[in-house]
């Protein structure tokens, strides 16, 4: 059993209040669930409306596997408009 895990730093620039961060996110981790089948939630940054730090874990029996959804998910959540990517790092165990 393999499990990757990445964690994305990012910016949400559209965000005037924890309220529009809240909409953002909720509409990102819904899609980033239902596309790909991964676990996705806010880890940290909680209380900055424009700042967030989001975790994703996949699980596989393949390393490669792994990697590739976790770039896939990278590369989708770097086009979503109103989310600006600052830093992703990527584990896998």
């Amino acid at each position: 059993m393999v499990v990757g895990t990445m964690r994305i730093s990012a910016f949400i620039g559209e965000s005037h209040s924890l309220k529009d961060k809240r909409h953002v996110l909720r509409a990102v981790k819904d899609r980033v669930h239902d596309r790909f089948n991964v676990s996705i939630a806010e880890v940290d940054d909680n209380d900055l409306w424009q700042k967030t730090a989001l975790g994703v874990a996949v699980v596989s029996n393949d390393t490669k596997h792994a990697l590739q959804v976790l770039h896939e998910v990278e590369t989708f959540l770097k086009t979503h408009p109103g989310l600006v990517v600052c830093s992703a790092e990527t584990e896998i165990l």
